[in-house]
């Protein structure tokens, strides 16, 4: 810079300390105006459900004096469970806070998200929220259970708010294997909630919806307290298959079945399934019957609610199906997972009245099998291919999709919705583990996740997440029309039962003299072949026979030394004879 250029106060820039260059700076340094406050309040949250395990959801959130439940979901019996026909929630801590509850929040339709509803609207009526499929399938099921009068049941759709006492609660839709599925964004005081329920991100969805991505994404410019997201599918990579590329699949394996008879099996909840198979088969020119209680439930409500668009004339009764050769039929049936009392399984092994296999059909099985299913499924392939019958089922052949989004999709979730903590929810140790691992990868830093348990109470402020006291949660078997009459000891007998079997002893005794006038009587069930081993019987029976004059007092009757003594005995002699331990009943009479 030249000396005359400094002598007149110039730069390069102009005039140094111009009146026009520090009014611009003045404008730059603005003060910005103050963040808002950070809420001091916290919000608390219960697991009752859906945590360390795949199915019966729920979730209870409190503010204060105000409580609220999203979803109440069932979980089907494990083998490990013998003669259980559903596992849901325990209720007990939503019963010692009725009066609190301010109502239910289903996020959609699914067994393990409505399953146990009926059951909990019986000893607590509140409200009922849900989208208008949700609603139909739940209308169904408290027929079944004779509450559909007694329940108020709220109709809401994406974009509602409702209020529920200091809570409100937003409906966003998302993208599942059942339509009209929605996530949650819950706003008390404390701060913003966002619970995704099940989702995907499906860019091409049958139904033309795709997920609402804008407004989770609005809420993360704001500020999310905490996200409660879908773990399910945590382990696998990449991105969730579209449902259209099943579509596709079926319009190439009805080409490849010719002239033969088509069987599909598919979960009864997926309408979007249900539909592409209709569509494919009227294309064919072919009818479709459907098999299953659940299944044709759910067709009639679909229908109903316009979710199902079956052209008239396709849709056949099973017992018409004599009336059509092999290529106009499709039929559509339940057992994709190899239940033992569904309608595959049945057709399998030949015990369906309706339908009977021949090497002239084709099955298709459009499912992967969940977790611990696998050694069922693979039985009913086994019964099916032991037909003649073709059988597809491989994962090459396109023929079924998840409905739960994969790690990308869980990451673009993170990633919108920005939340100060994480909670991976719906899935095993395993799912949630992996999940959290997603979220410290996305920055998320690993004191701001909480992988919690059932049972775990926990309290949310921007402070931070502090565990509270656990409450009472976990499992409540239903047997037949049984509710909670079913507990471990049972189960233990059932166990040992079906591992050992049973042997009785029948006694009865003079009560004057104390001598036995009949018997013992050995019976044996599930243990050993008695015309095979009447040696061992005879054992048994002198046995008994000794045990019950040496223990048996006619002055002191104490019936309990008789039984315990004679349970002992007989076990050890059957232990050192066979290497089993038979449960051992005996039954003395006194006359």
């Amino acid at each position: 810079m030249t000396n005359e250029n400094k002598s007149n106060g110039k730069s390069f820039y102009g005039k140094r300390n111009s009146k026009k260059r520090y009014v611009a700076y003045r404008k730059t340094n603005k003060k910005r105006p103050p963040k808002p406050p950070v809420p001091k309040e916290s919000v608390r949250i219960a697991f009752l459900g859906g945590i360390n395990e795949i199915g019966k959801n729920m979730t209870l959130y409190e503010y204060k004096n105000d409580m609220f439940i999203v979803d109440c979901g069932l979980a089907f019996p494990s083998a490990d469970l013998p003669g259980v026909d559903l596992v849901i929630p325990d209720f007990s801590y939503v019963e010692a806070n009725a009066d609190r509850i301010k109502g239910i929040v289903i996020t959609h339709g699914h067994e393990d998200h409505i399953g146990a509803l009926a059951y909990l609207l019986k000893r607590v009526n509140v409200p009922v929220y849900a989208t208008k499929l949700t609603i139909g399938l739940i209308k169904g099921k408290l027929e079944e259970h004779r509450l559909l009068s007694s329940v108020k049941l709220i109709e809401v759709k994406p974009k509602d708010n409702i209020t529920l006492g200091s809570f409100n609660v937003e409906f966003i839709h998302v993208n599942h294997s059942i339509p009209d599925a929605v996530g949650l964004a819950i706003r008390c005081p404390a701060g913003v909630i966002i619970q995704t329920g099940d989702f995907k991100i499906d860019t091409t969805p049958v139904d033309g919806d795709m997920i609402d991505i804008t407004r989770f994404a609005e809420y993360g410019k704001k500020g999310v307290l905490a996200l409660l997201s879908d773990s399910t599918n945590a382990e696998r990579p990449g991105f969730a298959t579209s449902e259209k590329n099943v579509g596709d699949s079926f319009v190439n394996l009805f080409n490849m079945a010719k002239k033969k008879r088509i069987v599909v099996a598919t979960f009864a909840s997926n309408i979007h399934r249900i539909q592409q198979i209709v569509d494919v088969a009227k294309s064919r020119g072919r009818k479709v019957a459907v098999i299953g209680r659940s299944l044709e439930n759910l067709v009639n409500v679909g229908c109903e609610l316009g979710y199902l668009n079956i052209p008239e004339g396709v849709l056949i009764d099973i017992d018409l199906i004599k009336n059509y050769t092999d290529d106009k039929l499709v039929i559509i049936t339940t057992g994709s997972q190899g239940e033992p009392m569904s309608a595959l399984t049945k057709i399998a092994f030949d015990e369906h009245k309706k339908v009977s296999l021949t090497p002239n059909d084709f099955v298709i099985i459009s499912a992967t099998p969940i977790p611990g299913n696998e050694k069922m499924v693979s039985n009913v392939v086994n019964e099916l291919m032991k037909h003649g019958v073709e059988v597809i089922y491989e994962k090459m052949y396109d023929v079924h999709v998840s409905g739960h989004a994969c790690q990308e999709e869980l990451k673009l979730m993170l990633g919108i919705v920005k939340p100060k903590y994480f909670i991976p929810v719906h899935g095993e140790q395993k799912h949630l583990q992996k999940h959290a691992n997603l979220g410290i990868a996305m920055g998320i830093p690993k004191e701001n996740i909480y992988v919690g348990n059932i049972g775990e109470r926990i309290e949310i402020s921007y402070d931070g997440i502090k565990p509270l006291s656990n409450v009472t949660a976990g499992e409540v078997y239903v047997d037949g029309i049984g509710v909670g009459d079913v507990g471990n000891i049972v189960l233990n007998d059932r166990k040992h039962l079906s591992k050992d079997g049973i042997i009785i002893v029948v006694a009865t005794i003079d009560s004057s003299t104390g001598y036995t006038v009949s018997g013992p009587d050995i019976v044996s069930r599930g243990f050993v072949f008695v015309k095979e081993n009447e040696a061992l019987m005879n054992s048994a029976r002198d046995l008994a026979c000794r045990v019950i004059d040496e223990s048996y007092d006619k002055n002191y009757r104490d019936w309990n030394s008789v039984k315990t003594r004679l349970r002992d005995e007989i076990s050890k002699l059957m232990y050192e004879k066979t290497k089993r331990r038979p449960m051992v009943l005996p039954i003395l009479m006194e006359i």
